[in-house]
């Protein structure tokens, strides 16, 4: 099975940066062009569900139970 791949957008400054979604969540992001420190959005699990382009793997299996 391929990586899933997610593409992060920064909210303050829109610099975007593909992001390979890990086993388990991420819970902190640094955006390399502002350094703004990404935290996921209150009842988002991860930055790739509040930030990315693609929810992260967590999601779809708690969607599945």
């Amino acid at each position: 099975m391929a990586p899933t791949v997610s593409i992060i957008t920064c909210p303050s400054c829109l610099a975007q940066e593909a992001l390979e979604i890990p086993e388990g969540s991420m819970h902190l992001y640094r955006c390399k062009a502002c350094s703004t420190i990404l935290k996921p959005k209150s009842g988002d699990c991860c930055i790739f569900c509040s930030f990315g382009n693609t929810d992260c793997s967590s999601s779809e299996k708690n969607l599945a139970a």
